[in-house]
């Protein structure tokens, strides 16, 4: 395992916003409108998610290029895209089905990838995906599957299926995650359906297994990145995240499993985009750029668990782990890192859904009272 815990990295994060001055000021609030921000000083505004990302890269980003980062975080595709209204962000970096939305609705700049030579290192298994079928938006940021995190002192047996998210015997012991997209489309897989259908009938039949165990007390919450704390420290048994955070997560807490379940699971691709009204995109582009690089991509994957598009630093990181620590890598846990395929031929991607359907989840996300 490795020898840094969470803390320490949520601490060195803390610590190096407020000493770098990236602190997580929303640009939305920060009226960042000419390329220099009115300072002289070039800068990007940045978007992503919480705890994905080493927090050194951005300090030496700045310094190799003087370009000021300012750093924002979203808890969720859906909570992302409706902070875009408000704010100036230029580089974004949403989940796949996502992108597709956004570039169905002509927000993302084509980019020229002229100014992003690392996406050559980028594997060809991660190019010309579902949402990006042209590679013209895109660049890969990091790969992975959602799976049930559990602790194996709480339950009575291995945890395999979806249904233990909504068996009554694990009442106020589970936490469902915060978003319709996966909530629901965990419903539609324990019930042997697509994550992408837009039927309406199993549509249905997926909210009324969510609003019987909500109903029934299953869900002690429903949550985000509260589930760090609350898996870290016991106050739950099972819950519904991605594989990177659960490795975070068990370096705090030896008793954690995952499983991708036995109906199978979503896999995904987050990627960074350019917004098409950034008024930064040239700085936006070496953000970018940066950030695919072997070497940060080896560290973002050090310090995220997650696992890297880059063909180099996904073949190269069980060496570079063993040099870092002095340990070889478990191969278990690099299993769940960078699953085999045959582990993601038994997942599906999100789709972005016709409108009529994404109408459907909003309407019955808000039924369920979230």
């Amino acid at each position: 395992m490795k020898k840094m815990t969470a803390f320490a990295l949520a601490t060195s994060l803390t610590l190096g916003l407020l000493l770098s001055g990236c602190a997580m000021d929303d640009p939305a609030s920060s009226g960042s409108q000419s390329s220099n921000g009115g300072s002289g000083k070039r800068e990007v505004n940045v978007c992503s998610w919480g705890e994905y990302i080493d927090e050194d890269l951005i300090g030496e980003f700045e310094e190799a290029t003087g370009i000021k980062v300012n750093y924002t975080t979203a808890e969720s595709n859906e909570a992302l895209y409706a902070k875009l209204a408000g704010a100036n962000y230029d580089v974004i970096v949403p989940s796949d089905y996502m992108i597709s939305q956004l570039i169905e609705e002509d927000k993302l700049a084509e980019l020229n990838y002229d100014n992003i030579p690392n996406f050559s290192k980028i594997d060809d298994r991660f190019k010309n995906l579902s949402y990006d079928p042209e590679n013209k938006y895109t660049v890969p940021y990091t790969w992975g599957t959602l799976g049930i995190i559990y602790n194996s002192t709480m339950v009575d047996e291995p945890i395999t299926s979806w249904d233990a998210m909504f068996d009554t015997k694990y009442a106020g012991n589970v936490l469902m995650i915060n978003n319709s997209r996966d909530a629901l489309g965990i419903a539609l897989m324990d019930l042997g359906y697509s994550v992408n259908t837009d039927n309406k009938d199993e549509l249905q039949q997926a909210y009324d297994l969510l609003s019987k165990a909500k109903f029934n007390g299953v869900y002690q919450g429903f949550v985000m990145d509260e589930v760090f704390q609350k898996m870290e420290q016991s106050n739950a048994a099972i819950a519904a995240y991605y594989a990177g955070d659960y490795l975070t997560m068990l370096e705090n807490n030896p008793d954690l499993k995952y499983a991708v379940p036995e109906e199978g699971s979503n896999w995904f691709v987050d990627a960074m985009c350019v917004l098409k009204d950034s008024q930064h995109k040239e700085e936006a582009e070496e953000w970018i750029n940066f950030m695919c690089s072997t070497d940060a991509c080896l560290r973002n994957m050090d310090a995220i668990w997650y696992a890297s598009p880059n063909t180099e630093a996904l073949e190269k990181y069980p060496e570079y782990y063993e040099e870092t620590y002095g340990e070889p890598l478990d191969p278990e846990l690099y299993a769940i890192m960078a699953p085999d395929q045959s582990v993601l031929d038994n997942c599906e991607a999100y789709l972005v859904r016709p409108m009529e359907t994404r109408n459907l989840y909003s309407d019955l996300w808000t039924q369920l009272g979230i």
